[in-house]
């Protein structure tokens, strides 16, 4: 019972319940051993439960037995399903042996019924067809906008404290409460226009700043009167009173975490377009939607998969309208890709990387491949994601190859392991399927994966490939930053931060010859098949994590100023705290690259 409560409390939105719901939540879980192999459920059967992935890995298929995922360590998967009708959406079979922790679906529902924070989570439209939810904000109820607890201080907090309580709960207002009731506001604009511009005192008491009798409104107010008094007063936050205490703090920031879930409209609008133009005009929408996603507090790995899964719909738009336009294809193949869309964390910038691999039965220059391929790679170019810079597109005939021959260029790769090898295995071990036959891939990876890892010379320079790429760290707790040209004094947020960690991350699933592709997937499997120690991995995931989430604010950042978004931050701009921390997970990369230098991988 204590190992499942502590394993839930680390998992969101587990980690949001008071202690004795998480322990009675915890009872209510079961707990089963399966092997490799094992079929969980299959499409179309009735559903007891949730399950939620405590060792071991899954993967998921659909209904035509095309692989939809790999899930691993704390994902959770059959909610699909059972919150639609009951029955399986999907097919689960276990790839790694394990155990899965099972929560009957009443007590689901209990949860989503009584925990907002079940219900957001389990109702945003996981896999495209769980519970409908709302996302016109004018019909919503205040109390939907609510998060997290009232942030509140008594009217004689002084200015500066009040001022430190913003900064450490990351959040631009407080309300100011006497007794629970409300008597004012104070906001981040008021600390600048009232106290800084003035040169106010910050030792005086907060009261003297605030902004008294704010105009309030009840949780069960709609969007409505959210957007109608916003605009009308030209204001920027609304507290919430219910029954007369303070409730909480409706935002803009708010009302855009809510517009964040209009991702499926535009993946509405991808799925009926009619002509590559129309593709264009929808994901020209690509970085307000990138800016929405990161004000609304979603996390990288959320914002990234949201991103790649308008890139893989418009790929597969452009397959069917290729089909269209060409007639049926003269046998099988399957349109893959590789890089950050093949791991599934595109960001505000993003080439293409992506090839085709044929039935063997259809010869490599075979016209009507030839013609699709070009169709769908100046189509993707005219979207937005330009062409390769190495000409690693199906477009190139290198890449557009029946199966057999992949087979052969990884054996080659394998046994003859040149630097021009190891950079053309680092970027094919990353290959994911997007429109054809899935089946032409899935065995293809697993063979490679089995002949790499068996292979320590190969090992080895893989290794050594992944070392190339270092964290920008200088001397004396400074960056080693850009020293001329356009982008002087500043870094290299994917080259110099993600890239390292994204090679280790592959280096690690070849050493433990683990399936998933997604980077942060790759770390939690390698834990769990104790490829890397638990505190390895536990440092690496939140290095990763606070470095693609700085990329990802600051690209944010870029797009809302009017500029193209960029990987190039500039360190002096973060204030003194964040550029610390940075610091402390670039220093963390670079201590897992010299473990894997030395032999030890990260169990050292």
């Amino acid at each position: 019972m204590d190992q499942i409560t502590q394993f839930l409390a680390s998992i969101h939105p587990y980690d949001t319940l008071g202690r004795d719901e998480l322990a009675r939540v915890a009872g209510s879980f079961s707990r089963r051993d399966w092997q490799a192999g094992d079929t969980i459920y299959r499409h179309g059967e009735p559903l007891d439960g949730i399950y939620l992935i405590e060792s071991g890995s899954v993967a998921i298929t659909d209904a035509h037995g095309a692989q939809v995922s790999v899930l691993g360590r704390s994902n959770s998967f059959g909610e699909r399903g059972l919150l639609r009708d009951g029955r399986a959406a999907t097919t689960a079979r276990m790839t790694e042996s394990g155990a899965l922790l099972l929560l009957p679906v009443d007590e689901l529902n209990r949860l989503i019924r009584k925990s907002r924070s079940f219900a957001r989570f389990f109702g945003r439209g996981r896999g495209g067809d769980s519970a409908p939810v709302n996302t016109n904000i004018a019909t919503l109820k205040v109390a939907d906008f609510l998060n997290g607890a009232p942030r509140s201080c008594a009217p004689d907090t002084s200015i500066a404290e009040a001022a430190r309580m913003m900064r450490d709960a990351h959040i631009s207002s407080l309300g100011i409460t006497s007794d629970d009731g409300l008597v004012g506001l104070v906001t981040v604009r008021d600390m600048s226009n009232r106290v800084v511009a003035e040169g106010f005192d910050t030792s005086r008491p907060v009261r003297e700043i605030m902004t008294s009798d704010p105009i309030t409104l009840a949780p069960d107010a709609l969007g409505s009167d959210v957007l109608n008094i916003m605009l009308e007063r030209r204001i920027g936050h609304l507290p919430v009173v219910d029954g007369g205490a303070f409730a909480g703090m409706v935002t803009q920031t708010d009302l855009m975490r809510i517009q964040a879930v209009s991702s499926p409209v535009l993946m509405r609008d991808i799925g009926g377009a009619g002509s590559v133009d129309q593709l264009v005009a929808a994901t020209a929408r690509i970085p307000e939607l990138l800016v929405q996603l990161v004000a609304s507090g979603q996390r990288h790995e959320v914002i990234t998969r949201l991103i790649t899964d308008v890139a893989d719909a418009v790929t597969r738009r452009l397959l069917s309208m290729a089909e269209e336009r060409l007639g049926p294809p003269p046998g099988p193949y399957l349109w893959a890709a590789c890089g950050s869309q093949g791991r599934q964390e595109q960001t505000g910038i993003s080439d293409q990387d992506n090839c085709l691999i044929l039935g063997d039965d259809v010869p490599a220059d075979s016209p009507y491949f030839v013609d699709l391929a070009r169709y769908v790679s100046h189509g993707l170019n005219a979207c937005g994601y330009v062409y390769c810079p190495g000409d690693m597109m199906a477009t190139n005939p290198r890449w557009r190859q029946p199966r057999a021959v992949w087979r052969r260029y990884f054996q080659g790769w394998i046994d003859q392991p040149s630097p021009e090898a190891q950079m053309l295995a680092s970027v094919m071990f990353d290959l994911r399927g997007i429109g054809g036959d899935h089946a032409l891939l899935e065995g293809l990876q697993t063979e490679t994966l089995e002949m790499a890892s068996k292979n320590s010379i190969f090992v080895a320079h893989m290794i050594g490939n992944s070392l190339k790429h270092r964290p920008p760290l200088g001397l004396i707790r400074g960056f080693a930053t850009i020293r001329s040209g356009e982008h002087r004094n500043h870094i290299d947020m994917k080259l110099n931060g993600v890239v390292p960690i994204t090679d280790l991350a592959r280096v690690y699933s070849l050493q433990g010859r683990l399936t998933p592709v997604n980077t942060r997937a790759r770390l939690q499997a390698a834990e769990a098949a104790k490829v890397i120690s638990q505190s390895g991995a536990g440092d690496l995931i939140a290095a990763f994590d606070l470095i693609q989430t700085t990329r990802l604010e600051n690209q944010a950042e870029m797009i809302r100023e009017g500029r193209k978004a960029s990987n190039f931050l500039s360190p002096a701009d973060l204030p003194d705290f964040e550029r610390s921390h940075l610091r402390d997970a670039f220093v963390v990369v670079r201590t897992m690259q010299s473990a894997v230098g030395h032999g030890k991988g990260a169990l050292g």
